[in-house]
């Protein structure tokens, strides 16, 4: 009755639609996540399953729709961390230059709750929304890395020498 390996997970191919009598619909058709668009359409069912954005599902007969335009979803940003020269580790974690190891410990805490993977674990996301998280969580952590390295160096230097006498006139 109940098979143990098969999941019934749902995927969502965003698309723009045009049906026989002109009116277009955007939304998404709904799919097994063992399947593909192509598939699902071209399968021997009459009808497909669509969620236009903002309203209710509905089913659509295939033999209705004139055209279909998958809409691109967004990559996942470049989030690499030390790898190309605009990674700033303290525009990352929220701190300014001067922050202590306190302040920036609060910031990684903070940050970690909210974009560690494993808070998410039990809800279905999307692959790339979870790669878009794990992704920030090893940014986050590359950030509180080099913010704690600066902050050590910072501290072994100690404070900074200012000169205790200057003779006028010299400098």
């Amino acid at each position: 009755m109940f098979d143990r390996g098969k999941t019934d997970k749902i995927d969502a191919a965003s698309v723009e639609i045009t049906l026989q009598g002109g009116r277009e619909l955007k939304g998404r058709f709904k799919i097994s996540a063992d399947r593909n668009l192509t598939e699902v359409l071209n399968g021997p069912l009459a009808f497909v399953e669509f969620e236009p954005f903002g309203g209710t599902r509905i089913l659509i007969a295939k033999s209705a729709l004139q055209s279909i335009k998958p809409k691109e979803v967004p990559g996942l940003p470049n989030l690499s961390a030390g790898v190309n020269s605009n990674f700033d580790p303290y525009a990352v974690l929220r701190i300014d230059r001067e922050a202590d190891a306190e302040a920036a410990r609060r910031a990684y805490l903070d940050l970690s709750k909210t974009y560690h993977p494993d808070r998410f674990a039990t809800v279905s996301l999307p692959p790339e929304v979870m790669g878009y998280l794990a992704a920030m969580a090893r940014r986050i952590n590359a950030a509180y890395e080099e913010v704690q390295d600066a902050i050590k160096r910072r501290e072994e230097q100690g404070p900074r020498q200012e000169p205790v006498f200057t003779k006028s006139g010299r400098s």
